[in-house]
């Protein structure tokens, strides 16, 4: 069964279209209209093996809240649609990565449940066009489009493109291991049997 997901989500702010390979190679084409989001969009297809393509036109005259929180919740829909009933996947899955200065732990559960936590705050404000605050506002909206259990925890700060590249790399490699199918799950990891 192919983990594959297409997602188109218009409103008055953004219109998004993605489609997401869980079984990818790393392939990517984004547009976001924010450079750092698709260097950052990029690395999580890149170091996660999924294949992604993903174009937003936004409304980033007002700033770039709408596009980047909009993203995350189309994400994180697609994530949840790829996965169908998650039958067979390990369900739990954990990465501290480092980006030269900076090490990030993330560690998710793809539950059904949404919770987020984030613990970090940044020196700067912005990376290029990007507010750093929104680093927040997008796995918030990731884990609750989704129904995933998100820890997101910055062990060693720093320069804040660093520590924002380590949390995407993080969260990719985190999310490849969760939706790896073992052979020994013959439904679901759960005792309720559902996720």
């Amino acid at each position: 069964m192919e983990r594959k997901a297409k997602i188109n989500r218009k409103t008055k702010e953004t219109d998004i279209s993605l489609e997401l390979n869980i079984d990818g190679k790393g392939e990517y084409k984004v547009d976001s209209g924010i450079g750092f989001l698709d260097h950052m969009l990029e690395s999580f297809a890149k170091h996660g093996l999924f294949d992604l393509e993903m174009t937003c036109k936004g409304d980033l005259i007002v700033d770039c809240h709408h596009s980047i929180e909009d993203i995350g919740i189309v994400l994180g829909n697609a994530i949840k649609k790829a996965l169908g009933d998650k039958k067979g996947i390990t369900r739990y899955g954990s990465a501290i990565i480092p980006m030269d200065e900076s090490l990030v732990l993330v560690s998710l559960d793809l539950c059904g449940r949404p919770y987020y936590v984030g613990d970090f705050d940044f020196d700067t404000e912005r990376v290029g066009y990007f507010d750093t605050e929104m680093v927040k506002e997008f796995f918030y909206a990731i884990s609750y489009s989704c129904g995933m259990n998100l820890h997101i925890q910055v062990l060693r700060s720093g320069n804040s493109h660093h520590v924002i590249e380590a949390i995407f790399k993080a969260f990719s490699k985190a999310l490849d291991r969760a939706t790896i199918n073992d052979p020994r799950i013959i439904d679901v990891l759960s005792t309720k049997g559902s996720l």
